[in-house]
């Protein structure tokens, strides 16, 4: 009888595969869409005797939903999420070809390595075993390879949670992206990051308005200058530390890790200590405003009649509110806004049999695992789903190397994931599996 392929022997080429289908989406229909992608998912499924369903949002814009039946069908089910689209990439900005999906210095290269075709490949390898061995879950696990993730999931997550909630029926939790990946700490161990909770998104556009005239003349209501001063106390105003449980719960125990003093009086202290996290996991310490882009006039010797500008804001759980007051004192009387994308914030607690779970599954494989929770700067397709009511939690597990700027490798050049990391993660995600 001929060897049948583990999840570790089919993991890398499955994520070098689906590097190489361009999934690039730039917001506007315009990239290639999802469907190839969403093909091959669906292929690889029904290769292992699993029907998919193929969803398409918009021309291209294609996911797909598949359902395991579990041991006990009568338990609440899991769901399983990744996206299959990325955001584009410049061949001449990098060192090999992001839709390449090479292997070069133990680790395969390519736009989507680590956001996220690497979880959406371990999902498939783990599950593409499981199905081959006759290996069912505890309970119903529901799988979803999402379009349009990169642009806020409108045309995926957020399609299907208000056109098709029936296909997550009974789900109660949730596991996608951005969560499980290793720091080294000392001692030669690893804390793993587990996303318990994510800022709420508010891309904003502003509008001013004035009288439209002749550059040469004295105008006192310049749409330009009143956007370019309100831009400017959004860019330069720091808001105050909004200390999340959260956030606090990560910083106790990296400190704790670290051999630093934890002081909740100034809870930033300790950042510098914590190494290339330091960044986002500051980020998630209080709200976030910052302008990403201007536009107005036409001719340098016309004054315009309005201006526009577009602001990246992002509000820590549980102080939406606090926010929009602050933005809108900042603004002040002359400028409006709306949305570009508005979205809320998540926050679970970091306890229960799913966490449980997890925590296990990777010690099981790294014994001196440190398991913490965190909150993520940006956010996912979770908070599509956890307006079904899910408990939504961020874990792809992955050990990687201490030189490996990880948090840095999210929508920049050069991405890529290890070899080694990625054949570490289906062993793990088989374990959580099993004990979900």
């Amino acid at each position: 009888m001929a060897h049948q392929p583990t999840a570790e022997d089919e993991v890398v080429g499955l994520c070098q595969e689906l590097i190489r289908i361009d999934t690039s989406n730039p917001g506007d229909h315009s990239g290639p869409g999802e469907r190839v992608a969403a093909e091959y998912v669906a292929e690889k499924l029904a290769e292992v005797g699993l029907e998919a369903t193929i969803l398409e949002s918009h021309p291209g814009r294609a996911s797909v939903v598949a359902r395991i039946e579990g041991e006990d069908p009568g338990r609440d089910a899991l769901l399983l999420h990744g996206h299959l689209d990325v955001v584009p990439a410049r061949k001449e900005d990098w060192t090999r070809d992001p839709f390449g999906g090479e292997i070069a210095d133990g680790c395969v290269w390519g736009r989507g390595a680590v956001d996220m075709k690497d979880m959406d490949a371990m999902i498939l390898a783990v599950v593409r075993q499981r199905l081959r061995e006759g290996r069912r879950p505890p309970r119903d696990v529901v799988l979803a390879f999402l379009a349009d993730e990169e642009a806020g999931g409108k045309w995926g997550a957020q399609w299907l949670v208000e056109e098709h909630p029936g296909l997550f029926e009974g789900c109660t939790e949730a596991v996608g992206e951005v969560g499980g990946f290793s720091l080294t700490v000392p001692g030669d161990k690893r804390m793993y990051l587990i996303e318990t909770a994510e800022k709420g998104i508010a891309w904003m556009n502003l509008t001013a308005k004035g009288t439209a005239g002749h550059g040469s003349m004295v105008h006192p209501d310049n749409a330009v200058t009143a956007l370019a001063a309100a831009v400017a106390r959004l860019g330069a105003h720091e808001f105050p530390v909004r200390m999340t449980k959260t956030v606090r719960a990560f910083l106790e125990r990296a400190c704790l890790a670290y051999g630093v003093e934890f002081d909740p009086e100034h809870p930033e202290a300790c950042l510098e200590e914590i190494g290339p996290l330091a960044r986002m996991i500051g980020a998630t310490l209080r709200h976030t405003l910052n302008p990403t882009r201007l536009d107005a006039g036409y001719k340098t010797n016309v004054i315009p009649q309005s201006a526009t500008a577009q602001v990246d804001g992002r509000f820590v759980p549980g102080y939406e509110d606090d926010f929009f007051a602050t933005v809108d004192e900042l603004l002040g009387p002359d400028v409006e806004r709306d949305f570009v994308h508005h979205d809320h914030a998540l926050e679970t607690e970091y306890e229960g049999a799913l966490v449980a779970a997890m925590e296990a599954a990777l010690t099981s494989e790294d014994p001196g695992a440190l398991p913490v929770p965190y909150c993520l700067s940006g956010g996912t397709d979770a908070k599509s789903f956890a307006r079904l009511g899910m408990r939504c939690f961020g874990f792809a597990p992955l050990r990687l190397p201490p030189e490996l700027d990880f948090s840095g490798m999210f929508h920049g050049i050069d991405e890529r994931v290890p070899v080694d990391g990625l054949r570490f993660g289906v062993r793990v995600l088989d374990q959580f599996l099993d004990r979900s």
